[in-house]
């Protein structure tokens, strides 16, 4: 196992949401905490709390993008390849995911499967690798200066 999954594993077992672990791990690669940053990753758990919103592995997917390739202050600006990045995420994370379980939304996903936890992890996990690959495909080094 993966020094990646074995922290996403105890993330997770430590009681962080899907969303939260993805940009936990993405402040980790860059030697940062950020609590706040962190805490607000919660309120997209579970479908954005009511099950059947999408998934928060896709929508923290897409914030982990966004914490590398967004708009975060007004001398910034916005990677160029972001809203692409983003687009090939949701493309795929639909394709793969939505496809396997009939939908993206949390409680299609999950449903009332005994083995919740280890698809979600399986999930994330699947999301984090995808949101490395596209930063590396579009030359974004996750473990430097976001705005180099």
């Amino acid at each position: 196992m993966s020094n990646t999954m074995s922290r996403l594993l105890e993330l997770a077992t430590k009681g962080y949401y899907c969303s939260q672990v993805l940009l936990a791990l993405g402040l980790e690669n860059r030697g940062q905490t950020n609590p706040e940053l962190v805490r607000s990753m919660a309120g997209l758990a579970h479908g954005a709390g009511f099950g059947e919103g999408t998934c928060g592995a896709l929508t923290g997917g897409s914030c982990l993008l966004a914490y590398y390739a967004g708009k975060g202050s007004d001398e910034e600006r916005e990677n160029e390849n972001f809203m692409v990045m983003r687009s090939q995420l949701a493309d795929w994370f639909c394709e793969s995911v939505g496809e396997q379980y009939g939908g993206i939304d949390c409680e299609t996903i999950v449903g009332d499967g005994d083995d919740r936890q280890l698809r979600c992890g399986q999930i994330v996990g699947s999301v984090y690798v995808k949101v490395m690959g596209l930063l590396e495909e579009y030359s974004i080094d996750p473990k430097g200066d976001i705005r180099e």
